[in-house]
């Protein structure tokens, strides 16, 4: 590409001739297919979250019918996405804009910052796809190749580095083309200049990256400055009758909120309170999953139980066996259930 052309237009000429067009949210205008696949894609790939968008658009195909659906089948459709705030948050947006905005998007991307869930660069993603306002994004992959291509030091979530990149983001914004462009600075960051290995030749800024120039692509960003990751254990009653597996339905809130999970603390005090007979009980590897912020250590009970008289209460399910890995499940839990259903009695 000619070196004097600006970063905008060679960024736009990359995403024309060698981006990405057939992701199935690309190719529209419509602003709550644009929205869904950007909360998605929040912190979540691209390959894990094509069939989930897809699952999520069969069943509520547009912000009413999201609006309106209860908020434990949203956050079913989400298990196994991770970051289950951002369900939560997706269908109280959607609630917002049917009974404050009349069922529309705001048009801006001022606007839609006052949305439950969205934040400033998605806001700005919405805005240029949706309607083509010359808006700056800036998440994780366009810091990475901002960083790289400009050679800024420091960690991009401290302060005064994040704002020295909006202002580099907003300097570099086309004229017009705001769309490629967008998709462009996606494109990059999620194809080429990947947080692991780089894929230099290929780049369009491959003559003028500093980053490239000094061998600096392993030391850009640099890296938040560590501190111990907390450790938490939780034991969970996996409780059977045989056939059944008794799931309950955690708080709106909270880690794994709206989903069902194993009852969580002692074995016997969980089985007293439900007023269950317990048949036999015995311990099942500790299963360990890293969350962002700490790393939690899920230590299972099996319990079998007679078969209970009543097998219905509020907030309580009891599932086949065979088929609750699959329910509303958190991905930790469900790899609990296929050890539960695979042991032998």
């Amino acid at each position: 590409m000619p070196k004097e052309q600006s970063f905008a237009q060679r960024l736009i000429a990359w995403q024309q001739a060698a981006g990405r067009h057939d992701l199935p949210w690309q190719g529209s205008r419509d602003p709550y297919r644009v929205w869904l696949s950007e909360i998605m894609l929040q912190q979540t790939q691209v390959a894990t979250v094509i069939p989930y968008y897809q699952r999520f658009l069969a069943s509520f195909p547009d912000v009413g019918a999201l609006a309106a659906a209860p908020i434990e089948r949203v956050v079913e459709h989400w298990a196994g996405l991770g970051y289950y705030a951002r369900a939560r948050n997706l269908h109280r947006c959607a609630q917002q804009i049917v009974t404050v905005h009349g069922g529309f998007f705001p048009k801006t991307a001022a606007g839609l910052t006052e949305l439950p869930g969205i934040g400033r660069s998605t806001a700005a993603a919405i805005a240029a796809f949706s309607f083509g306002e010359r808006a700056a994004i800036l998440d994780g992959n366009v810091k990475r190749v901002l960083c790289r291509v400009f050679g800024i030091a420091g960690f991009p979530g401290a302060t005064a580095v994040d704002r020295k990149l909006w202002q580099l983001a907003e300097s570099l914004l086309p004229e017009t083309g705001i769309e490629a462009y967008t998709q462009g600075l996606m494109d990059l960051g999620a194809t080429l200049c990947t947080r692991g290995t780089p894929h230099c030749p290929a780049c369009p800024f491959a003559d003028s990256c500093v980053a490239r120039r000094e061998g600096r692509q392993k030391e850009l960003p640099e890296a938040r400055p560590r501190a111990p990751v907390p450790e938490r254990r939780s034991t969970f009653v996996l409780i059977t009758d045989g056939t059944r597996l008794l799931l309950e339905r955690r708080p709106p809130s909270g880690l794994w909120g709206g989903l069902l999970v194993p009852p969580e603390g002692e074995p016997d005090e969980v089985l007293a309170a439900r007023g269950l007979v317990t048949v036999d009980c015995r311990k099942l590897p500790d299963l360990q999953h890293a969350f962002t912020h700490f790393r939690l250590t899920l230590a299972p009970v099996l319990c079998r139980v007679a078969a209970p008289s009543a097998l219905a209460e509020a907030g309580r399910e009891w599932l086949p066996l065979a088929t609750a890995a699959s329910a509303g499940v958190p991905t930790p839990i469900a790899r609990l259930i296929r050890q539960v259903a695979s042991a032998p009695d």
